[in-house]
C-alpha cells in the first residue's frame, strides 16, 4: 500500500498520494481545507480507482511519520528538510 505494486497502481500507493500533498502543502492549513484544496485530478485518477478520504488520512500518517509534516496548532504544517 505504500509502494506501487502487481496488485497495486501507482496513482494509489500511498507515496504518491503524499508526494501530491507535499506539493500542494504550501502554508499551514487544516485537514479538511487541504482535502477540499487537492485536485481532483490528483485524487480521481480514474472513477473506477479514485482515492477516498481515507487514503489520504493514510498517506498523512505516513508523512507525518517519516516526519514530512507536522500538526501545530490544529494546523498541518511542511516541515523544513
Amino acid at each position: 500500500m505504500i509502494l506501487p505494486s502487481k496488485h497495486l497502481p501507482q496513482d494509489r500507493a500511498l507515496l504518491t498520494v503524499g508526494a501530491a500533498i507535499l506539493l500542494h502543502l504550501s502554508h499551514p492549513v487544516t485537514v479538511s481545507a487541504l482535502w477540499e484544496q487537492m485536485p481532483r485530478a490528483v485524487l480521481d485518477q480514474k472513477a473506477s480507482r479514485s482515492m477516498h478520504y481515507d487514503g489520504f488520512v493514510l498517506a498523512l500518517d505516513l508523512l507525518f511519520l517519516i516526519g514530512a509534516i507536522d500538526l501545530r496548532d490544529g494546523l498541518l504544517v511542511r516541515r523544513a528538510s
